[in-house]
C-alpha cells in the first residue's frame, strides 16, 4: 500500500501513473473513485485510501459513476508476494472462483490456499471471496451500462448463480436494483458492442501491433497499423473481437454473442495487451543493461504482446520449433485449413475474419497421422497431438496467471523443451520473467550465446520483446 501523502499528492494531481494502484473513498458522499476522476477533488479531510475496489466496497463505499472504477488498470508488482497476489487477482477477475474453488486456484499458482489468503489480504485489503464478489458486481455494472443484454443475461454473465441473488446483492451493495442502474441512454442490442479498457500510463500500441502483424494468420486474425481483430472461442461461444485505440485507452469491440463472457474476456485482453504493466519501472530496470538502455531511450514503453488462447499459443510454439516465423505461419495456416472451424458471421466477414483455430478436442480426435500430413515430422505431430489430448482432458492449464501449473504440465509432454516452455510462459501464462534464451533471434540480437540476462530479473520477458524487435528491425533494413 502506498503511503497516505503519496496518495494525496496523486489524487490532487490526478496522476495517471497511480491509476488503479489505490482507490479514493470520499467520506462525505460514500463514493469511491480512481485518483484520476474528473469530478471535483474532495477535501483532504474527506479522503480515505484503499488498495483495491473490493476493500473500498467492504468498507461501505459505492463505485463512482463518472470515473468508473471497473475500468481502472490493475497492479504491476515487483516482489514475489505481490506478483503472486496480482496473478491470483487476475485469475479471480476472470471468474476463476466461479469455475473452481480457492484450493484449485492456489494449486495452479504453485501455493496452498492457506498461504494465498493472507497474501491477498495484505496486498488488496480484502479476501479472495470479497474480491470475487466485487468483481461480479463491477462486471455487472459494465454490462448494464455498455450492452443491451437483459438483466437476467447480465446476472449469469457476471457470475451470479440466480437472478434473485443478483438483484438482492446489487440492492444491498449499491442501494438500487439492476434495472435502476442502466445508463441514462439505453444501449440497443445489435451485432456488436464496445467497452473501454484503461492502460497504466501511456500506451505504445505500434510495437504490439508490429509483433502481432508479423505472426497473424489469415482468416483468424487481422492486424494493421491501427487495430487488431480475431476470431475467438470462449466457453461455448465462437465470435470475434477487435482492439483499437480511443481517447481513453483501448476500445474493445465484441460480437454480441460474446457479451455473456465479457468478464473473462476483459481479463484476457488486459493481459494479452499488457495493459497493467508499469512501464516507467520496467524501462528503468531494463536500462541497467548498457545495450538495452539505448533501445529504451529510443523507444520507451515496449510491452509484451501476449495471446488470447493459451492452447493456440502452445500449438503454434511447437509448430515454430526450429523454423522461421514465416515457416511457422505456413504450417499453422495448413493446420487451421485442415482442422479449424468456419465462423458464420457476416459482420466478421467484412473485416476479413472467417475461421477459428482448431480446438484441442478436434486435434485430439484427428490423431497423429492426420496432423503430420500438414508437413510435420512424425515426432512433432506426436507432440501436437499430446498437447491436444492433455488440454482436452483438463491436464494442461494454460490460462494467464497459472504460471507454476502451466510450466509443470508443459514439461511433462514429450517434445516440449525449455524454449517452448519459456515462449508459452511469456505469451500465454503471463510470466514477466520468462526468457527463451536459446531463441536464435535473441542470440543474434545479443551477439552472443548462452546469455540468460539474470541481471534483468524479474522482467526478462520485456527484454526478450525488445531484442526480438531489434532483430526484426535489422531484418527489415536488410
Amino acid at each position: 500500500m502506498l503511503d497516505a501523502e503519496t496518495c494525496h499528492a496523486a489524487c490532487e494531481a490526478k496522476d495517471r501513473r497511480f491509476d488503479g494502484r489505490f482507490f479514493v473513498g470520499v467520506k462525505s458522499t460514500g463514493i469511491y473513485c480512481r485518483c484520476i476522476c474528473s469530478a471535483r477533488t474532495p477535501k483532504r479531510v474527506n479522503r480515505a485510501f484503499w488498495p483495491s475496489a473490493a476493500a473500498a466496497e467492504a468498507a461501505g463505499f459505492r463505485p463512482c459513476l463518472i470515473c468508473r472504477p471497473e475500468r481502472a488498470p490493475g497492479l504491476a508488482p515487483i516482489d514475489a508476494p505481490a506478483r503472486l497476489a496480482a496473478a491470483a487477482y487476475q485469475r479471480i477477475e476472470a471468474g476463476a472462483l466461479e469455475e473452481q474453488g480457492l484450493e484449485t486456484l492456489a494449486r495452479e499458482l504453485g501455493v496452498t490456499a492457506r498461504h494465498l489468503r493472507p497474501v491477498m489480504k495484505a496486498a488488496f485489503g480484502a479476501s479472495p471471496i470479497e474480491i470475487a464478489q466485487t468483481g461480479r458486481l463491477l462486471a455487472a455494472r459494465r454490462l448494464l451500462n455498455e450492452t443491451g443484454l437483459s438483466v437476467t443475461e447480465i446476472a449469469f454473465a457476471s457470475g451470479f448463480r440466480s437472478l434473485r441473488r443478483f438483484n438482492a446483492t446489487m440492492k444491498q451493495r449499491y442501494g438500487a436494483p439492476p434495472t435502476a442502474m442502466r445508463g441514462r441512454k439505453a444501449v440497443a442490442r445489435g451485432e456488436s458492442f464496445t467497452v473501454t479498457l484503461s492502460p497504466r500510463g501511456e500506451y505504445a500500441f505500434a510495437p504490439v501491433l508490429d509483433f502481432l502483424r508479423a505472426r497473424s494468420l489469415a482468416g483468424i486474425e487481422r492486424c494493421d497499423a491501427s487495430s487488431y481483430a480475431r476470431v475467438l472461442r470462449i466457453g461455448d461461444a465462437l465470435g470475434w473481437l477487435s482492439v483499437s485505440t480511443n481517447e481513453r485507452g483501448l476500445a474493445l469491440k465484441l460480437s454480441e454473442n460474446l457479451a455473456p463472457h465479457l468478464r473473462p474476456l476483459v481479463a484476457q485482453v488486459r493481459g494479452a495487451f499488457d495493459l497493467d504493466a508499469d512501464m516507467v519501472a520496467v524501462d528503468a530496470h531494463l536500462a541497467r543493461d548498457a545495450e538495452l538502455k539505448k533501445d529504451v531511450k529510443r523507444e520507451p514503453g515496449v510491452r509484451v504482446p501476449g495471446m488470447l488462447d493459451g492452447f493456440e499459443c502452445a500449438v503454434r510454439a511447437v509448430l515454430g520449433q526450429q523454423v522461421t516465423v514465416a515457416g511457422a505461419r505456413t504450417l499453422t495456416d495448413r493446420l487451421v485449413a485442415t482442422f479449424g472451424e468456419r465462423l458464420g458471421d457476416p459482420t466478421a466477414a467484412t473485416i476479413e475474419l472467417y475461421g477459428a483455430f482448431p480446438t484441442s478436442a478436434a486435434l485430439a480426435d484427428a490423431g497423429v497421422a492426420a496432423i503430420a500430413k500438414i508437413g510435420l515430422p512424425r515426432k512433432r505431430a506426436e507432440t501436437v497431438h499430446a498437447l491436444a489430448v492433455a488440454h482436452a482432458e483438463g491436464r494442461l492449464p494454460l490460462m494467464r496467471g497459472a504460471i507454476a501449473a502451466g510450466r509443470e504440465a508443459l514439461a511433462a509432454i514429450p517434445g516440449i523443451g525449455p524454449w517452448t516452455i519459456e515462449y508459452v510462459a511469456l505469451r500465454a501464462l503471463g510470466d514477466p520473467d520468462a526468457y527463451p534464451a536459446t531463441d536464435i533471434a535473441l542470440v543474434n540480437a545479443l551477439g552472443r550465446k548462452g546469455e540468460t540476462l539474470e541481471h534483468l530479473k524479474p522482467w526478462r520477458a520485456y527484454a526478450a520483446i525488445r531484442l526480438w524487435r531489434r532483430a526484426a528491425t535489422r531484418g527489415a533494413r536488410k
